[in-house]
């Protein structure tokens, strides 16, 4: 989308097909990051917060693709005392798991937890998230979509 000087006061009516093909791809290397820094950053992508015509109910986001995720920091003693539990609704039946054992068993389960966590709780969650690729290691699967890489 081109934006002119006379187009600044009119309101903005973006189609989704426009936004369909204006979506970018970025890559960032999660290398020596802070878990919760690099989180949102991610959301913020997904969300599309970045570009000019960004509305909560439109799916406005790009796709981003993180790599090494397994090598991700975390602050604190955040990994041992945050404990994620799940519930299925039986009695006794409450599992618990500390990061520190999902960061060594699935890093993409904690990230993906994480980001899905700092997105809105509507319909376009789980559209957004699909949006976000993981990669332990570096990958050369996405590089046909030219993604913009994020060294920061």
């Amino acid at each position: 989308m081109e934006f002119t000087k006379k187009d600044l006061n009119k309101t903005l009516r973006v189609k989704p097909a426009d936004m369909e093909k204006d979506r970018k791809w970025w890559r960032i290397d999660a290398t020596g990051k802070v878990l919760w820094r690099l989180a949102v950053e991610v959301a913020k992508l997904l969300l599309g917060k970045h570009k000019a015509f960004y509305s909560d109910f439109w799916d406005a986001g790009d796709f981003v693709l993180i790599e090494n995720i397994d090598k991700v920091k975390v602050t604190g003693k955040k990994l041992q005392n945050n404990v994620l539990y799940a519930y299925s609704g039986y009695k006794g039946n409450l599992k618990s798991i500390t990061r520190e054992l999902v960061m060594k068993k699935n890093p993409e389960r904690l990230l993906t937890f994480v980001v899905r966590g700092m997105l809105a709780k509507n319909k376009l969650r789980d559209k957004r998230i699909k949006r976000m690729k993981l990669e332990k290691g570096t990958t050369t699967k996405y590089d046909h979509f030219n993604p913009i890489i994020i060294s920061k």
